[in-house]
C-alpha cells in the first residue's frame, strides 16, 4: 500500500508514522510560478478536510492550500519563511508546508493514488 495521495486541489500527503506531511504538487507548483511567500498555520491549530490549511503566493498569484484530510498541526516548515522558492525546487520534499495528526484515517484511504492523479492532471490539459 503506498503512503502517498493526492487530492484534486493539487495537494499531496504522505503518512510518516503517526504524522502526515502535506504540500503542493510539482503540478500546482508550476502552475503558481515562482513561490515568493507562504503563510503557514500556527502548530496546534486543527484543520479540516478541504478547508485552508496554508496559503501561497506567488509572483502570478495568491492561492490557498487546502487540509487533504482533518487534523491538528503538528509542525510547521519553517524553512520556507526565509526560503519560500523550496516549494518550486521541491515541492514533494523540502517543499513540504505542514505534519497534521490525522483525526480521522479514513479520510486518507479516499485521496486519490498516484495513477489516478496522474490521470486527473491529464484530462486537465
Amino acid at each position: 500500500m503506498s503512503l502517498l495521495r493526492f487530492t484534486r486541489d493539487h495537494e499531496w500527503i504522505r503518512l510518516d508514522g503517526d504524522l502526515a506531511v502535506v504540500g503542493i504538487t510539482d503540478y500546482a507548483q508550476s502552475q503558481l510560478g515562482d513561490v515568493v511567500y507562504v503563510e503557514l498555520p500556527e502548530i496546534g491549530r486543527r484543520v479540516q478536510k478541504g478547508k485552508e490549511a496554508a496559503v501561497v503566493e506567488s509572483v502570478k498569484a495568491a492561492s490557498d492550500v487546502y487540509a487533504p484530510v482533518s487534523g491538528e498541526v503538528a509542525e510547521v516548515n519553517d524553512a520556507l519563511a526565509s526560503d519560500p522558492a523550496k516549494v518550486n525546487a521541491d515541492p514533494m520534499g523540502e517543499g513540504w508546508f505542514v505534519k497534521l495528526r490525522l483525526a480521522d484515517p479514513r479520510e486518507f484511504d479516499g485521496l486519490l493514488d498516484e495513477d489516478a492523479y496522474r490521470r486527473f492532471v491529464e484530462e486537465q490539459h
